[in-house]
């Protein structure tokens, strides 16, 4: 074989060595599945966090908004700056 043409072995000697030490290595690519794995349970967990907060927040603006309407029947409640007002029927 001349100097300058490719050798057979070459391609075969460099497709093992990116397989194990390149930058798509299979260790490499195994490392990242185990990271995005990781991350994908968490974002469940935060998931799940966030839907837990929400209903809660919810139900406290009903319970306030329900809390205050007794508040405001029941006992008179008046905010700064409103004027109270009955009426009663005749």
């Amino acid at each position: 074989m001349s100097p300058g043409s490719p050798h057979l072995s070459e391609p075969s000697v460099g497709l093992p060595t990116q397989l194990w030490l390149g930058r798509g290595s299979v260790p490499r690519v195994n490392a990242m599945q185990r990271q995005i794995d990781v991350q994908k349970a968490a974002n469940e967990q935060a998931r799940q966090v966030n839907a837990r907060l929400t209903s809660e927040v919810h139900d406290l603006k009903e319970g306030l908004d329900m809390v205050e309407e007794k508040a405001r029947s029941e006992l008179g409640m008046v905010k700064p700056n409103e004027v109270y007002v009955q009426f009663t029927p005749r």
